[in-house]
Formats: C-alpha cells, structure tokens, sequence
C-alpha cells in the first residue's frame, strides 16, 4: 500500500488524514463563525420594532414642546437665559425619525419646523 498526502502514518501505527488545510486555519474559522453568532446577537439588539420608535419619538415631541414653553415663558417674563437656548438647539434636529405613522411623522415634523424657525430667530439677536 502506498502512502498518499491525504493519509499519512504516524508513529505506532497511529493514521491521520490531513485535509490540506492546517490546525490555525480550522481555528481561525471557528473563531469567525463564534464572532458571526456575536454579530447577530448584537444586530437583533439593533433593531427597535414599532413600539419602541414610536415611544422614542413622542419623548422627543414633548421634549421640544417642553424647550418651546420654557422659551415662551422666558420670552414673557423677560428672563430668557442660555440654559433655555441651549435646550432648544439640543432638541433641534430630534424630530426627524419617521415612526411609520403619517399623523404623528406630520406632527413631529411641524414641531421641528418650530424650533428650527425659534433657533433662527433668536439667533439674528
């Protein structure tokens, strides 16, 4: 019997079939597939079903609206300050998540439109 690359002698009579492909490559494989599970894991995290965007969007809403009142009130008393300028420029922007719901996607975008139209009035100040 002749021995051929793919099955080899060891000693004490011991056979070992190689497949062309070394121990650290089948290792560096395993490792991938085990990150690849990770990745899924963590991708599924990712995804926000309906609900949860929705929920993120009205807290965003009425963030804004509670930025647009406190400007209105410093407008009114005369007392605006940076901190409510400042809350105002970091809701700006929030809205534009779409939810998939056309009422409240209006909504949030018509709140926007308001602060942005506030952020550039007060900025000709």
């Amino acid at each position: 019997m002749r021995d051929t690359p793919a099955a080899r002698r060891a000693g004490g009579g011991i056979f070992s079939l190689s497949d062309g492909t070394s121990s650290a490559a089948r290792t560096t494989a395993g490792h991938l597939q085990a990150i690849s599970g990770v990745d899924v894991l963590v991708a599924l995290q990712g995804v926000e079903d309906k609900t949860e965007r929705r929920k993120r969007a009205v807290r965003g809403g009425r963030a804004a609206l509670d930025a647009l009142e406190a400007l209105k009130v410093g407008l009114l008393t005369g007392s605006l300050d940076q901190p409510v300028l400042n809350r105002l420029k970091a809701v700006a922007g929030e809205l534009t998540a779409q939810t998939g719901e056309p009422g409240l996607d209006q909504t949030l975008a018509e709140i926007d439109l308001r602060v942005q139209v506030e952020i550039a009035k007060l900025s000709r100040r």
